[in-house]
């Protein structure tokens, strides 16, 4: 069984600044991390080949630095690596960065099963794995906290929802997202991490040509969506008690809420 795995370089959150003029990120001097969610889909592609066989491929798409997780990903278990980089890539929103990964594991072709984190922790927008599986028109089970049984024909996990969980069946091949709930990821192994360091490891680097895309189908050109501008909110409080009855406090609240553009939180 060949399992991909999708992982992403993201800037670690804990230390994030934006420029208080432009409201963009500073990305100077911020540590990159492999994407946590991302850990976890690795950690579980690694399980399944040790008890089924095949390869776990791991894919990025990112500027050449992205090569750090991969390495990352190589030394946990990654049989192969693929960095989709190129300029032309930059930009892209959901739509544009989930076809040009679609497009790469088109390339790869031979795959049974593709898994990825539920989301990355730069965007959050949980929708690069479900757009991906669309573009490929293959299964997905998104939300997975657990695989339950696997063979080469069917994989049926554990969909983790709001008051319980839905067992799901699903034929392959099948793209699932995972949730930290899953497993504990492994530290990666030594041997494994110094031998991608010694580029003894197949890491492979594509660019839009080799993919087979055209420049305006991908990042900033092939995208739906544009940022416009990112900012903190400032928020502000001030609190004041309303008098009287709670029939004439609620006729109050009402009122004012109708007349206010802000929010306003009121406990009786």
């Amino acid at each position: 069984m060949n399992i991909i795995v999708l992982v992403k370089q993201v800037p670690n959150t804990t230390n994030i600044k934006l420029d208080p003029k432009t409201g963009n990120l500073i990305r100077e001097g911020l540590e990159s991390i492999m994407n946590p969610d991302d850990l976890h889909a690795l950690e579980a592609a690694v399980k399944i080949k040790d008890k089924t066989g095949g390869k776990v491929i791991a894919v990025s798409m990112g500027p050449p630095q992205a090569v750090d997780v991969l390495t990352q990903a190589m030394g946990m278990g990654a049989d192969k690596a693929f960095l989709l980089s190129d300029r032309a890539f930059s930009g892209a929103d959901t739509w544009a960065t989930s076809y040009t990964l679609s497009k790469g594991i088109e390339k790869i072709k031979d795959y049974d099963l593709i898994i990825c984190g539920h989301q990355a922790i730069d965007g959050d927008t949980a929708q690069i794995g479900p757009q991906v599986a669309d573009w490929l028109d293959i299964a997905q089970a998104t939300y997975v906290n657990d695989i339950e049984s696997v063979d080469e024909n069917e994989i049926v996990v554990k969909r983790r929802l709001e008051h319980g969980f839905e067992r799901v069946a699903c034929k392959m091949p099948v793209l699932l997202t995972v949730i930290s709930e899953l497993n504990e990821p492994r530290y990666p192994h030594m041997g494994q991490l110094i031998s991608a360091c010694e580029q003894k490891a197949p890491i492979k680097v594509w660019n839009a040509a080799d993919i087979g895309v055209k420049t305006i189908e991908v990042g900033l050109e092939g995208s739906n969506t544009h940022v416009i501008k990112t900012f903190t909110p400032n928020f502000k409080r001030q609190n004041e008690l309303l008098e009287g009855s709670n029939k004439e406090v609620v006729s109050d609240l009402i009122d004012r809420l109708k007349k206010s553009d802000t929010t306003i939180a009121y406990r009786l």
